[in-house]
């Protein structure tokens, strides 16, 4: 096949990310320059399942680089993990004469998209996760997410330090402690509960009783979701050390709003290597990397791995928050 004759689809499937749109213009446009057809998927798998595909063209993707969400809308399809419901998708693309698939998502997306590879379609994954979970790279998102909850830590902390209490806030990430480490490093927290080291609650109150007998009258911790129950942390907080101690929980706030210039460029040039992918006939891969350094890795690795959280930075935390 010509790639005059080559076309290709893209969706965003699983939870939005800041940089997806970002993402799919990079997509859609070096497709177009690249002389291909690109059409766009609503609603993530669920949508390919149903056929809802539109051509897409440079003005489709006008003016969204800079916007949150995705303009393609996302879903988390129960139906896209039966066979039949891949069946479905494959001839969904078959009706267009669409042979290649560039999938932005997260974990479970990229692990769909490997599934679907099975029935012969050419799948290209592109990360993108607030969570900053998988394997290899940098996620679309994870910078914005981080950056937002950092936002909020700094307003807590002024209205901490004005009344004299502790702040417990809690960030995304149930299964992966990378926002709540970044965030809390960067925000000067003084404790961080992160879903890979298990929780002390007596050094926590140890810290706490440290900072009050040298004049410190606040304290931040950042913790992970699901990590420690916020409220009754609270209370045994409050117990414990005869604090005032309040909760904020940040909650899909930290899934929106416009994504900072890291975040679009990852996804800028990864959404170009996609494109490439197919032009140079690689098959079956995901794009990785860290900022306009990216390169390819076949799914099947990807998929199989499992991401390490990088546990000298929360030394670097034990360290400076004495």
């Amino acid at each position: 096949m010509n790639k005059d004759d080559k076309r290709v689809a893209v969706l965003t499937s699983g939870g939005d990310a800041p940089g997806m749109n970002a993402a799919i213009r990079a997509v859609v446009r070096t497709a177009i320059y690249r002389g291909m057809k690109v059409y766009g998927v609503s609603r993530g798998f669920e949508g390919l399942i149903r056929g809802n595909l539109t051509e897409m063209n440079v003005g489709s993707v006008a003016d969204i680089i800079h916007r949150g969400g995705t303009i393609l809308q996302t879903s988390r399809s129960e139906a896209f993990k039966t066979e039949f419901g891949r069946e479905q998708a494959k001839i969904s693309l078959e009706k267009e004469g669409i042979e290649h698939l560039v999938v932005i998502g997260g974990n479970g997306s990229l692990k769909g998209g490997y599934e679907f590879s099975k029935l012969g379609i050419n799948v290209i994954g592109i990360p993108a996760t607030i969570d900053n979970d998988i394997v290899y790279t940098n996620s679309i998102g994870f910078d914005t997410a981080v950056n937002t909850a950092l936002e909020s830590i700094n307003r807590i902390r002024d209205t901490a330090s004005s009344h004299g209490r502790i702040f417990i806030i809690e960030v995304m990430g149930r299964d992966c402690g990378e926002i709540a480490l970044a965030s809390g490093v960067a925000g000067g927290a003084e404790s961080i509960l992160i879903p890979e080291i298990e929780p002390d609650l007596e050094q926590i109150v140890d810290k706490i009783n440290a900072g009050n007998k040298r004049g410190k009258l606040h304290s931040i911790i950042v913790v992970a979701e699901g990590v420690y129950p916020v409220m009754q942390l609270r209370e045994e907080l409050q117990e414990k050390t005869k604090r005032d101690t309040r909760v904020t929980i940040l909650g899909h706030i930290q899934r929106g709003g416009t994504p900072t210039a890291a975040d679009r460029i990852l996804a800028s040039c990864m959404g170009k290597a996609a494109i490439d992918c197919i032009i140079e006939e690689k098959r079956n891969v995901m794009i990785a990397g860290k900022g306009e350094k990216v390169h390819d890795i076949p799914l099947r690795e990807v998929i199989r791995g499992t991401k390490t959280l990088e546990l000298g930075m929360f030394e670097i935390a034990r360290i400076l928050s004495i």
